[in-house]
């Protein structure tokens, strides 16, 4: 994969957070991810690219001081054309919150969210493509949406990206895998009542780690919290953990890595 390989519209390509304190979350993800860090398009104020091994695998942005959005990592869904897909996103009962509008020559976004409140962002690519690197540890590896459940939700996301839902068919258990041209690309996981109250339906990012239990330890070491302990799951070890201002994802050291 590189920064040259465009995406198939719906293929998750970048996922980015939005903070206070830019320079303290630098010194976070170096720690724990060992990424290095570049400017990037300042449309919407002071922005940088992650880099790991040369390679951009996220960004991180500072939000304006009054304002006090929710503090979460947000995946981009490739689109190749963001004002047609933000116009569907309207259509079909979400909402278009930020643009569509240009990222300096990097392409175009919009920052959307589904019916059930979901936040997403959308990326038309010209000079920037999203992620250059996945697998190695410190990359982001899977997407998961967690909502309330996942039919109707699976239906908006179909027909605004064309994904083929396939529902994991089980009495336990309300899930289902986005497909890309015959692909898993991301998945639904309907947990009803579950979901925390102080966040409500919103996407989870997994990033790819050598030793889950070291990279939790060191979460908590570098003023982070843990949500869930590490364990053993069909995709590999997991643990969920928020950085300093509270920016949730999932550890995971996965079982073919």
């Amino acid at each position: 994969m590189t920064e040259a390989t465009r995406r198939t519209p719906g293929t998750p390509c970048w996922v980015s957070l939005m903070v206070h304190g830019l320079d303290a979350h630098q010194e976070f993800y170096n720690a724990l991810f060992d990424w290095e860090f570049e400017p990037g398009p300042q449309h919407l104020g002071p922005y940088v690219r992650a880099l790991l091994d040369g390679k951009e695998v996220a960004g991180i942005g500072q939000l304006p001081p009054d304002r006090h959005l929710p503090i979460a990592w947000t995946p981009y869904l490739a689109t190749d054309d963001a004002d047609e897909t933000a116009e569907t996103i309207r259509c079909c009962g979400g909402t278009v919150a930020v643009g569509p509008l240009d990222a300096g020559e990097a392409g175009r976004m919009a920052v959307c969210s589904d019916p059930v409140g979901a936040v997403f962002g959308i990326w038309q690519a010209e000079a920037h493509h999203g992620t250059a690197t996945a697998g190695p540890p410190g990359t982001p590896v899977w997407n998961e949406l967690l909502t309330y459940e996942t039919s109707s939700v699976g239906k908006f996301y179909r027909t605004v990206f064309g994904y083929e839902v396939e529902p994991v068919v089980s009495a336990d258990h309300d899930y289902a895998t986005l497909h890309v041209e015959g692909l898993p690309v991301a998945s639904l996981h309907g947990v009803g009542t579950s979901l925390p109250r102080d966040r409500g339906p919103h996407w989870m990012t997994y990033f790819e780690v050598a030793d889950t239990d070291a990279a939790t330890r060191l979460v908590q070491r570098l003023g982070g919290h843990v949500l869930r302990p590490p364990r053993n799951a069909t995709a590999g070890r997991l643990a969920v953990v928020a950085d300093p201002e509270g920016a949730v994802f999932t550890l995971v050291r996965s079982t073919d890595a």
